[in-house]
């Protein structure tokens, strides 16, 4: 299906939180250029994207410690310099180069030159956020999630907040960081605890603005209490809307920005699927209930209703699923979807010109009822929302 909304877009900027951290009204959710979603893809082409949404306005990155685990914020803080075998040649052009690049051609040289650039001098500066860039762009990142064996390890008391905190600082080749959030709330540290460090922080400049994932409404508000949040992270789609009783409305009561992950149902609602069943076996979306042989035959149908509004709306279903979540809030919503392609970002830009009349909203949300999606959101629902209260201050001992 053609996308006819691509071209001639301006990204608004809207800003968040009471303390009014301004960003694009999409911004770019970063993970599966590293991670989750498959083997992380060539350095190069992603840094590629990163640039190209600058260039169009997209300046919200989102990305995590988690994701790789680190790897994905070392791309984004990437500091080192590139050449491929090709520019190499074509930049030196002499037999030695030549000889070089037809003798490891089959051994991956661009990653080979990545990772050993101090080789060649000659090599142009490659970065991520180079020239400038860091001081165009608002950077995302989050702390407080490991992985242990098949489960997860979650962490909020001091120590590790500071520590998580500089070691992103690092990986990120940065000073500062413009929106540091809690990743998964930690249920054994009280969330003043957490919420006390991360003021400290902000107090020394290493980071501008405080937020949470996937928090519950009191948890929300305790936070808020401690230090102002500028922004909830939080999964919201057409057929993900489990947050619009509560904490939508606690948000939006204390000043606090809503920033939607996942707001293309995890690549569903764009492609469909097929697209889910031609994931390869790395893909941790394969573990997710709804993409399940016995709920995707079902759920499979809400895809279908979502092409045929598209079809007639002349726009793409991502396009379309997109533009319902930006409807949301006309200033408090920034949606990051993710994407490794320049043509999805493109597309994903277009939404902002796809106009929904409260009818047409309606009719998308009969599309994706709650009795009509079939399998929970997430792999991990014991660490979302539901389950992130807290124990009261008073129960805290600090470590020595």
């Amino acid at each position: 299906m053609a996308a006819s909304f691509t071209i001639g877009v301006t990204v608004p900027r809207i800003k968040l939180g009471v303390e009014g951290l301004e960003v694009s009204k999409i911004g770019l959710g970063c993970v599966g250029m590293s991670a989750t979603y498959g083997p992380p893809k060539p350095d190069v082409e992603m840094i590629k994207l990163i640039h190209h949404a600058v260039d169009s306005g997209v300046t919200f990155f989102d990305t995590s410690d988690f994701y790789g685990p680190y790897t994905n914020e070392i791309l984004l803080g990437k500091e080192r310099k590139k050449a491929t075998g090709r520019r190499l040649i074509e930049e030196q052009g002499t037999a030695e180069s030549k000889s070089f690049f037809f003798i490891f051609l089959h051994h991956s040289l661009d990653r080979f030159l990545l990772d050993y650039t101090d080789f060649f001098a000659a090599s142009a500066p490659y970065q991520a956020l180079k020239g400038g860039i860091r001081e165009k762009v608002q950077l995302a990142t989050k702390f407080g999630v490991r992985m242990k064996g098949d489960t997860l390890d979650i962490r909020g008391d001091p120590n590790y907040v500071r520590d998580a905190c500089e070691a992103s600082l690092m990986r990120l080749h940065t000073d500062y960081i413009d929106l540091y959030y809690v990743h998964r709330i930690d249920t054994k540290v009280p969330i003043e605890v957490t919420m006390g460090e991360l003021k400290k922080l902000v107090e020394e400049g290493k980071i501008r603005h405080v937020g949470l994932s996937e928090a519950s409404a009191s948890t929300i508000k305790r936070a808020h209490n401690v230090h102002p949040l500028t922004a909830v992270e939080a999964e919201w789609s057409l057929w993900s809307r489990d947050l619009e009783q509560e904490i939508v409305p606690t948000c939006r009561e204390l000043g606090i920005g809503i920033v939607p992950y996942s707001p293309l149902g995890r690549g569903f609602l764009a492609a469909g699927p097929s697209f889910i069943q031609n994931l390869c076996e790395s893909d941790f979306r394969k573990r997710f209930p709804r993409f399940k042989a016995e709920n995707l035959e079902e759920n499979k149908k809400i895809y279908e209703s979502m092409c045929g509004m598209a079809s007639r709306k002349g726009c793409t279903p991502a396009q379309l699923a997109l533009a319902w979540v930006l409807k949301q809030g006309d200033d408090d919503v920034c949606p990051i979807p993710g994407t490794t392609k320049i043509e999805n970002l493109n597309q994903n830009i277009g939404a902002l010109l796809v106009e929904l009349s409260p009818e047409e909203k309606m009719e998308m949300e009969s599309y994706a009822s709650s009795d009509v999606v079939k399998g929970e959101r997430h792999a991990f629902m014991s660490h979302t929302w539901i389950n992130s209260e807290t124990p009261p201050l008073s129960m805290w001992t600090p470590h020595k």
